[in-house]
């Protein structure tokens, strides 16, 4: 097995760490059933996007002011930025609706081993069962993207501002939800709520967006996405093990004893 240390790592370099976790022995299995998610959704989806680019560059030339015509050959890579990245993160969301009870399994299993100790109660037992719960998590997640991107979404349409400051905007949003998104993995397999993951998550803003500007960014790259969602949930569960999971278990552990 190659060396797995994660001496002075910041939260930006645990993707790319997730990258190296995925090819040992004991996650390979694990990592399957998320890249077919993969496979088979985002082939569609690119291929459906490729297909629709040229008909909404051309509304958007024919939408846009004559007096910022001037603007095209800046305008049109934002907005085609803007669409990939919302794209992208549209069908990672659906793509990881469809796989969540999975990818709680590979950050149960990445967890076992990088630090040797099974939950509790092994979600490999408890898939069936467990459904309804992890389900009901990836609701909370939507809940919470959704208003925020409907304002970002109509927000585009302002001229001027919504062709040059949101597509920013986007992409910073984007990055924090990849953050939330596969960093909950090992938060829910603990049985924490969203609310306190968000809470932690947001006390250390900056560096988790670094892990989630990456993630979003190798998610706009065709083929390169094709295996971010098992790298991802790899990556966070690391970040977890570093930096929250000592936390949070004193905490729990504190609780249980007091409740005794």
């Amino acid at each position: 097995m190659q060396d797995l240390s994660r001496s002075g790592m910041n939260s930006a370099h645990y993707f790319l760490y997730g990258w190296r976790l995925i090819s040992q022995p004991g996650l390979r299995l694990f990592v399957i059933i998320p890249l077919l998610v993969n496979t088979l959704l985002f082939a569609g989806a690119f291929y459906w996007l490729y297909a629709r680019l040229q008909i909404w560059i051309t509304e958007f030339e024919q939408w846009l002011p004559n007096g910022l015509h001037w603007l095209q050959w800046l305008l049109w890579p934002l907005a085609i930025l803007t669409i990939i990245v919302v794209f992208s993160f549209i069908f990672a969301s659906i793509g990881n609706w469809i796989a969540a009870p999975f990818n709680g399994l590979l950050s149960e299993r990445t967890e076992l081993l990088l630090t040797g100790q099974p939950l509790p109660d092994g979600q490999l037992k408890e898939l069936v069962t467990d459904l309804p719960r992890v389900f009901a998590r990836e609701w909370q997640k939507l809940c919470y993207w959704l208003p925020r991107v409907l304002i970002l979404s109509l927000a585009f349409f302002i001229p001027g501002i919504g062709q040059s400051v949101i597509p920013v905007l986007w992409f910073v949003f984007s990055a924090w939800m990849m953050a939330i998104q596969y960093i909950d993995y090992p938060f829910d397999n603990h049985k924490i709520s969203f609310r306190v993951m968000r809470k932690q998550l947001s006390q250390h803003r900056s560096q988790n967006w670094g892990f989630g500007a990456l993630v979003t960014i190798a998610t706009g790259i065709p083929l390169v996405n094709w295996v971010v969602m098992p790298a991802a949930i790899c990556g966070a569960t690391a970040l977890w093990v570093d930096h929250y999971r000592s936390l949070n278990l004193d905490v729990y552990e504190k609780i249980d004893q007091t409740q005794r």
